[in-house]
Parts: C-alpha cells; sequence; structure tokens
C-alpha cells in the first residue's frame, strides 16, 4: 500500500456496551417506561419513549418447549416403561415436560421483563439482564443493515427476529439483536433506521430490479450442493443405523441388492443413487432458500432482498457501501450458462449469526445474460461490467496449471505404485487406474483455468476472472481500491508472472489478478487506479539506464 494512501472509510467502535449491577442513585427519579435502573437523558436529546419485546415472544418459547418435550419425552417413556408400569413411565415424563415448559416460559418471561429498547435521534439502546446488566448502544450512523428473520412459527404469530448490524468483525457484540417484535415493528424500525437522505428517482433503476422466476429451480441439481447432500444423506443413514445396532443389517441388504454384479459397478450405482437424493434435497433447498425471491431498490438507495419459503428473510444493503458485484459459476451451472450475483459491499458479513445463508446474495443462478443486466441495474451502470471483454494472460500462466495438474495426479500415483511394489501389487493396477482416468481430466481443467484468466478495466471498475470449479468474475469500484500488493513466488519470477492483489475495504478484502505478466500486470495496477502504484515504478529505456523491453519495473515488491 502506498503510505499516505486515503483509507476508504474510518472504522470508529460502533457501539458501547456498559454493565453496572444496583439501581439508580438516591435522589434520581425513573422516566416512565425505562428499565429498573434509570438512564440519565444526555444533554441536548430529546427523550424517546422505551418500547417493550412483543408478550407473543412467550407463546412462541412455550411452543418450541412443547416439541422438544414431545420429542425427549416420547423415547423416554418407553425406555421406563420397560421396568414400571406404563402410567408411571408417563406420569414421570409428564412431570418433567411440565417442568420444562414452566421453567423455559418463565425464564423467559423474566427475560421479557427486563428487555427494553429506544430508538432516539442519534442512536439505538438496548437495555436487557437480570443478574448480569447489559447496556448496549449503538450510534445510528454506524447501522448498515437491518435484517428481519421469521421461522414458520413466529411467521403464524405475526413476529420476527430484528438484527441490527454494524458490519464490524468484533464478535457478537457488533450487533444488536430484538427477539422478537411485531411484523408492523419490525418494518418501522427497519425503514427508520435505514432512513437517509432522499436520493434523486431513477426510473431506470429504482423499484423492482428482479423477482423470482420458477425456471431457475434448474439450476439447483447441478450446483455443488446436490452430491453434498448426497453424501450426507449416506452418513446419515449409517450414522442411524449404528446408533440401533443395525449397521450390519443395513450393509448386508445393500449387499444382496447387488450380489450378482460387479463392486465398480455396485459402487457406480451407490453414487448415483447417493447424487440422485442429493438432487432432491438440493431442489428442496433452493425452494426454502429462494421462494418468494424479489430484488428492490428503495428510495433513499437501499438495496433490498426478500426470500425463503418457511424461514422468511429481508435483509437491506446501504448503496453507499456497494463497491461493486460479483458473479459466481460454479463448475456445473456455468455448463449450463448460468451465474449467482453477490454484493461487495463494506461491512457486509459473509454469514448472519443464525446460519441462514450469505447475507451477500442478490440473486440465485440465473442464466448469464439476465445475472449481468442486473449487475449492471445495481451498479446503475448503463452496460454490466462484468461483461468487459478481458485481457489475456501469457502462456507461461498456462504452462505453470499443466505442471499443477499432472503433479497432483502423478504424485499420488507414485505413491500407490511404491505401495503396490513393497505391500501389495493390487495397488499397482489402482495407480494405472487413477492415472489413466485423472490425467485427462485434470489438463482439461488446467487448459479451462487458463482460459478462465483475464483483467481489465470496465468504466469506473476494476474487472478480474479466475477460477474453474469455481469461475468468479469481479467488478470492483477503481475508487474503492486501497492498496496493491505484488508478489511474486520463485517459480513466477523465472516464468516472469506476478500476482496482482487489489486491497478494498469491502467484500473479501482482498481480490487477486492471477499469473499476470510482469510488466502487463504492472502497467494494468499503474493504469486501473492512477497515482497509487505509481511512486513505486521506475521507467525503464531513458537514455540515462540501457534499453529494456519491460516498460515498468517494481522497485517494491509490495504496494
Amino acid at each position: 500500500m502506498r503510505p499516505g494512501a486515503p483509507e476508504e472509510e474510518e472504522q470508529p467502535r460502533s457501539g458501547t456496551e456498559r454493565q453496572r449491577p444496583g439501581a439508580p442513585e438516591d435522589g434520581e427519579r425513573q422516566r416512565p417506561g425505562a428499565p429498573e435502573d434509570g438512564e440519565r437523558p444526555r444533554p441536548g436529546v430529546p427523550e424517546e419513549e422505551w418500547r417493550r419485546l412483543d408478550p407473543r415472544t412467550l407463546l412462541a418459547t412455550a411452543a418450541v418447549l412443547c416439541g422438544v418435550a414431545g420429542g425427549a419425552g416420547v423415547p423416554v417413556a418407553l425406555g421406563l416403561a420397560g421396568s414400571r408400569p406404563l402410567w408411571q413411565a408417563v406420569a414421570w415424563v409428564l412431570a418433567g415436560a411440565l417442568l420444562l415448559l414452566l421453567g423455559g416460559t418463565g425464564a423467559d418471561s423474566v427475560r421479557l421483563r427486563r428487555t427494553r429498547y429506544r430508538v432516539g435521534p442519534d442512536r439505538i439502546d438496548l437495555h436487557t439482564g437480570l443478574l448480569h446488566l447489559k447496556r448496549r448502544s449503538l450510534a445510528r450512523e454506524r447501522i448498515r443493515s437491518v435484517d428481519l428473520t421469521a421461522n414458520p412459527l413466529q411467521r403464524v404469530l405475526g413476529l420476527v427476529k430484528v438484527r441490527i448490524g454494524t458490519g464490524e468483525h468484533s464478535g457478537g457484540d457488533a450487533a444488536l439483536a430484538l427477539e422478537l417484535v411485531a411484523r408492523a415493528e419490525g418494518e418501522r424500525l427497519r425503514r427508520a433506521l435505514l432512513a437517509r437522505a432522499a436520493a434523486p428517482e431513477d426510473p431506470r433503476h429504482d423499484g423492482a430490479l428482479a423477482v423470482l422466476d420458477p425456471r431457475w429451480i434448474r439450476y439447483a441439481p447441478v450446483s455443488f450442493v446436490a452430491p453434498a447432500l448426497g453424501g450426507a444423506a449416506a452418513g446419515a443413514v449409517m450414522q442411524v443405523s449404528e446408533w440401533f445396532g443395525a449397521q450390519g443389517e443395513v450393509i448386508d441388504w445393500i449387499g444382496e441388492r447387488f450380489s450378482s454384479v460387479a463392486i465398480p459397478w455396485m459402487i457406480l450405482w451407490l453414487v448415483l443413487v447417493a447424487t440422485a437424493v442429493g438432487a432432491v434435497g438440493a431442489l428442496g433447498l433452493w425452494i426454502e432458500m429462494w421462494w418468494n425471491y424479489r430484488l428492490e431498490r428503495e428510495p433513499g438507495g437501499t438495496l433490498r432482498v426478500n426470500r425463503g419459503l418457511l424461514t422468511a428473510r429481508s435483509v437491506s444493503i446501504e448503496e453507499r457501501r456497494l463497491r461493486g458485484v460479483e458473479l459466481v459459476e460454479p463448475l456445473g451451472v456455468r455448463l449450463f450458462g448460468a451465474a449467482r450475483v453477490d454484493a461487495v459491499a463494506t461491512g457486509l458479513a459473509e454469514k448472519d449469526e443464525d446460519k441462514h445463508g450469505d447475507l451477500k446474495n442478490l440473486m440465485p443462478a440465473a442464466p448469464r445474460p439476465l445475472a449481468d443486466r442486473v449487475a449492471a441495474q445495481v451498479l446503475r451502470e448503463p452496460e454490466p461490467p462484468t461483461a468487459t471483454p478481458l485481457a489475456p494472460h501469457p502462456r507461461a500462466a498456462r504452462n505453470r496449471r499443466i505442471r499443477w495438474a499432472l503433479w497432483s495426479v502423478l504424485a499420488p500415483a507414485a505413491l500407490l505404485a511404491g505401495l503396490g511394489l513393497l505391500l501389495a501389487p493390487v495397488l499397482l493396477y489402482v495407480a494405472a487406474g487413477w492415472t489413466a482416468v485423472l490425467t485427462p481430466l485434470a489438463l482439461l481443467l488446467a487448459r479451462d483455468a487458463y482460459r478462465n484468466l483475464g483483467h481489465g478495466v470496465g468504466g469506473g471498475y476494476l474487472v478480474t476472472r479466475s477460477g474453474t470449479v469455481r469461475r468468479t468474475t469481479v467488478a470492483l469500484q477503481r475508487s474503492g481500491v486501497i492498496g496493491w500488493t505484488v508478489k511474486q513466488s520463485y517459480f513466477q519470477r523465472r516464468a516472469g508472472l506476478l500476482t496482482l492483489t487489489a486491497t478494498t475495504a469491502a467484500g473479501t478484502g482482498a481480490y487477486e489478478i492471477l499469473d499476470a505478466g510482469r510488466s502487463q500486470g504492472l502497467a494494468f495496477a499503474a493504469e486501473a487506479v492512477p497515482g497509487l502504484l505509481t511512486p513505486f515504478l521506475e521507467p525503464v529505456g531513458t537514455p540515462e539506464t540501457p534499453k529494456n523491453p519491460e516498460t515498468p519495473e517494481a522497485r517494491s515488491t509490495e504496494g
């Protein structure tokens, strides 16, 4: 990074947390509706009304505890019935369930009574706790997202969980959660906390940018989720059968079904069955995640993503935090000409604390031309930067990938062959089959990885692309780049290559241009962000210095 380069944005602490036991001091009068221990008003700031969480939260808690008690009570009652009368076992289980229900609901009632929140002109405050009092206060100017989440039970009760985030990665204290409030109150909080100065209306880009097309579901079975779910299902069957002591019977049943089939064909059939099960699971997961999907731009410059069938989610991203977009194309999805659109924004966590999915997802896998158009609308650009023609990389980059591919196949094959000579000759056949099957595949992927390398400039955006199993095309605002890192390994130096890393405060924080030519990469970095890398470059070929075919050369390996 160039010394003295301006940081994109200062990151002060987004809030404070104060812990103090006890009650207000003598003589201090408590405000109506304030927590029991009171709080002194800030000078010059009008007092706001303190609000409680919704009392229907107790119904949600009681319903969850009833489900837990029922799920655990039935097997316990059946187990106790073997050693004592059935009525006695049922009585014990009902007593335990009642104790769990009363205790859990009572504890949540205390939490509900001790929790207050207030939205002031400058801050939002949350007070909670009984023995361990917690006082949270977030500056409204630091609030970057207000997400609403509701599972099926909460949706029936008309409740939502409100998660107010600052985008900082300092653990759980960086976000403030309200569990639970009425849906109307959640919408009010979202609008109030994300309210900014109204931006001029733009009919071309405001309103709905994308809505669900049910035909997009065809891309779900070809994603990497399908084989992962298939493998998880097979593992779950074996694990559950082991719990019940029936794993041997399951293996014997499978063996009987394939008794007349050779072992390689049996393995192939099992893989196909697991893949089919995973494809069905991927379809169900896609429907749960993306049903009712809608991407829209709200007045004031806020992108809002609504999605979810059972668990409804509403994710808001401030447009002023947006620094670009990323098109993600897993191999299976890319073969069908589709891509997913993700946001590159400051202060946007990869996943939320409830693990409901990536917060940066703007659009599911959709046809690539449509994904490009949506990316252009999100960025308010007339043409999609992600469709910018990219400069290819030198052939030395292809040779490096071919060598990596051959090494990844031949090294394990050599190990298997060595073990076959020392231990079991059958391993020699395994090594030969490994080499014959995987070598063409590895070379094919290596050539594809080279063809996918590229970089360029599209208007105000720096564009870079790489990857084969998961190809990504990133369009990053050139003004959002705050530094360059130039790296060369020993083998890259011999091949005349280098890797450039654009540093930014958004997204993953760094985006790489892999294996670019040395002169090509340095000239591109100097052109893409003028003035940032220039002090670290010196022109070659002036009268005072000998002629050199390469125009710029780095005096430092890091910029």
